[in-house]
């Protein structure tokens, strides 16, 4: 059964059309990979599961739910930019966290970031932009969520730490748990998919299993984005 669902979704600002008559089915248990060039719809889509956003027109559904309070419970989200208080600490911000969510465990954040080697008693807004989105993701991943909806999590990340955030991804989502990605690092990304989901001008132009792409292809994900997208 799927997790998150959109239904003939649409999304309009003003005249211009960012979702184009969307019809997804992500089921548990997968990292999808969500690309597509700038103002394709990734985000869009992203911000109306979180219910940031409102469809104009069709449906989205989380966990059958449209979204909602409810759906909030169930959602661990990580947007595109700093969202935490610049004012805390880290170590306030587990606390924080732990208050906020019952679903948070502050134990393996915290061994998230000893590997990282971050101070927790350093200033979360004077921490460089890298290191503050190593701790965003770490609060994001470290909840028992049921979706997962990352908004370019590795785009600020130095190379050398990008291995260890996507196994902090593969190793902290739950087994039921759906990771939804959105990014144009495809090739940083890919050996973790399980499958893509391609948008191009509001639509879904393809959304199929990564291993069944390469095999159908010859070609790797990010080989083949690159072909649907040639400008």
């Amino acid at each position: 059964m799927a997790v998150l669902e959109c239904i003939d979704l649409e999304k309009w600002y003003g005249n211009v059309k960012a979702l184009n008559g969307v019809n997804l089915a992500l089921e548990p248990g997968r990292i999808v990979g969500l690309v597509g060039p700038n103002g394709s719809g990734k985000t869009t889509l992203i911000k109306l599961a979180q219910h940031l956003l409102t469809p104009t027109h069709g449906q989205i559904l989380i966990g059958g739910m449209e979204p909602g309070a409810e759906t909030k419970e169930i959602v661990s989200y990580l947007p595109d930019r700093d969202f935490l208080p610049g004012w805390m600490n880290v170590e306030s911000l587990l606390d924080f966290y732990s208050d906020f969510y019952p679903d948070f465990d502050a134990g393996r954040a915290g061994q998230m970031l000893d590997a990282l080697q971050i101070d927790p008693h350093r200033v979360f807004k004077k921490l460089s932009k890298g290191t503050r989105e190593k701790v965003q993701l770490i609060m994001t991943m470290s909840r028992r969520a049921s979706v997962y909806l990352l908004d370019e999590p590795i785009a600020g990340v130095d190379p050398a730490a990008r291995d260890y955030i996507l196994r902090t991804i593969i190793s902290n989502y739950s087994e039921n748990g759906l990771v939804l990605l959105s990014t144009h690092l495809i090739t940083d990304v890919e050996p973790v998919l399980d499958e893509v989901v391609f948008l191009k001008q509001g639509h879904v132009e393809l959304h199929e299993n990564a291993d069944a792409l390469r095999e159908r292809t010859g070609m790797s994900v990010d080989g083949y984005f690159r072909e649907v997208f040639r400008c």
